[in-house]
């Protein structure tokens, strides 16, 4: 059994260009929960108030399978265990798991510590024995282990027997510089093996493009613990993606790290994270990209299309992707048919609505359209299509105007006509932006019909240009997430207008909230 270890939150985050509200990160566990991840690095609480923020919210959400870890450091040099604050807010998290992380390399002791190679064994040691005394499970990550090894192999060990004869659960290998190759990690690991009766990890950098090999090399070789991101997200090159590794682990070596339905939501939650950090999902990536399993035209396609298993390493729904050219008008059908079920939508597969259904989604998503964190609107179109959805109002006009004031503030008015019911309501309010000045506007106009809007609240505004080589011209995209205190839905927009676009998933987010009320809708 191999465990797996997610990184993202923490690691990930590490990337240019790449950043996460607490919100984003409890919505991202969530989903690496359902992917049957074993543990999930929630942050570096010591380092910032956001991730102390984070594991303060974190308390209050229930996993049905994963356990969240902390990130820190081993102790101060000249520092008891039980005297570092860095320590101490690791344990201050409530988390059952941390992972902490010391030097394996004797040049970064001297040089980067700037302390003995005794005191960095001892900082090890004493953190790691400290730790499990307070009853965590413990894992050592030994920082540029493969590098130390290369350079000095009997301190790297001595570093690592430290950990575990202090009880460390798993002594993780990393290959913080990423540019070890797979023949050497597999030839280190099997050293390791041999001299410890300590569960092994493996913790690779992308630099040298072999962090995935890396891993499944370390994983063959005996390591029972692998670490990585959600897409190979992190510093400089990246991190070993998980996308790649759990199908290598399950597919491709017989490892049951995640059950057959879990490995089913990798393509899903792949793209759930890419959006949510409001990057655009690679479409060349293995397994879960939406070129992984394209043929192009001709002869291939066709052949491909009669035999795929000549043609495909795997059968891409195992893995929650779809073939493209002939194959894939299939799977997509199976795909939505069974989307509609989860959304209480009764639709067979033979159904005619289905046609234009998928139609629809195939335009919408070439011109820009993403529905992977947007099943909100998705469902809307469903129902729509099925003739099982009523609009709660007719839009009339709106009109934004931006202000800039004496005081310096910018506000936005919105005035929204809106028929509800027959009658016709004009209401104008501020806000901070346009988005806000018309959801507030249109509270006003509907809110006396619809109780249940009150408790719906805008909780995260993403904006994406798509082809911004069109300048002012290009397309935008925007994605709204909302709750009503007990679940969350997301919509999207698209326009070349960015007000259109916002208004868009605005209406989407708000007739959905009012389709699924956490009490039942009472007009007046």
């Amino acid at each position: 059994m191999v465990t797996l270890y997610d990184t993202t939150l923490r690691d990930g985050t590490q990337r240019e260009g790449l950043s996460l509200s607490v919100e984003d990160k409890l919505r991202i566990a969530m989903r690496l929960d359902d992917l049957g991840i074993d543990y999930i690095e929630g942050g570096f609480p010591g380092s910032n108030p956001k991730d102390i923020e984070f594991f303060e919210r974190v308390r209050n959400v229930s996993f049905s399978h994963a356990v969240v870890s902390a990130f820190g450091s081993t102790c101060r040099k000249d520092t008891a265990a039980a005297d570092d604050l860095g320590l101490q807010a690791l344990l201050d998290t409530g988390c059952s798991a941390i992972c902490i992380f010391g030097k394996a390399w004797d040049i970064h002791v001297t040089e980067t510590l700037q302390t003995t190679l005794e005191e960095n064994v001892r900082m090890v040691r004493d953190s790691v024995a400290f730790l499990k005394t307070a009853g965590r499970t413990v894992f050592f990550d030994a920082e540029h282990f493969f590098d130390g090894y290369l350079h000095n192999a009997a301190y790297a060990i001595e570093v690592c027997k430290a950990a575990a004869e202090a009880g460390a659960d798993a002594i993780v290998m990393c290959d913080t510089n990423g540019g070890t190759l797979p023949h050497q990690v597999s030839r280190i690991v099997l050293t390791m093996m041999e001299q410890f009766d300590a569960p092994l990890g493996v913790h690779a950098h992308n630099d040298g493009a072999c962090a995935v090999a890396n891993s499944l090399v370390a994983v063959d070789a005996g390591c029972v613990h692998v670490q990585g991101t959600m897409n190979g997200y992190g510093e400089r090159a990246g991190n070993a993606d998980l996308t790649s590794i759990i199908p290598g682990l399950k597919l491709k070596m017989d490892v049951d790290c995640i059950t057959d339905d879990q490995l089913r939501l990798l393509t899903e939650v792949s793209h759930f994270v890419a959006e949510t950090a409001n990057l655009s999902p690679y479409p060349q990536q293995p397994y879960v990209g939406a070129s992984a399993f394209a043929h192009k035209g001709g002869v291939h396609a066709s052949a491909a299309a009669r035999l795929p298993e000549a043609y495909e390493h795997i059968d891409p729904s195992t893995v929650g992707n779809l073939a493209r050219v002939v194959v894939s008008e299939l799977a997509g059908r199976a795909s939505l048919v069974m989307k509609a079920a989860e959304m209480g939508i009764e639709v067979s597969a033979n159904d005619a609505v289905l046609t234009g259904v998928l139609d629809s989604i195939k335009e919408k998503e070439y011109r820009g359209y993403s529905f992977e964190a947007a099943d909100a609107s998705l469902e809307i179109m469903l129902r729509k299509a099925v003739g099982t959805h009523a609009p709660f109002f007719r839009l009339e006009s709106f009109r934004c105007i931006m202000e800039k004031r004496e005081d310096g503030r910018v506000m936005t008015e919105a005035t929204i006509k809106v028929h509800v019911e027959g009658h016709r309501f004009i209401a104008t309010a501020e806000g901070n932006g346009p988005v806000n000045a018309l959801d507030r506007a249109l509270r006003i106009a509907i809110g006396r019909y619809y109780p249940s809007l009150e408790p719906i609240e805008l909780t995260d505004f993403k904006v994406r240009v798509l082809d911004e080589k069109k300048g002012t011209g290009a397309v935008t995209r925007v994605l709204i997430e909302s709750s009503d205190g007990d679940k969350s839905w997301g919509t999207v927009g698209l326009s070349e207008n960015i007000i259109e676009a916002s208004w868009e998933a605005l209406v989407d987010s708000v007739e959905y909230g009012l389709s699924h009320p956490k009490q039942e809708n009472q007009r007046d």
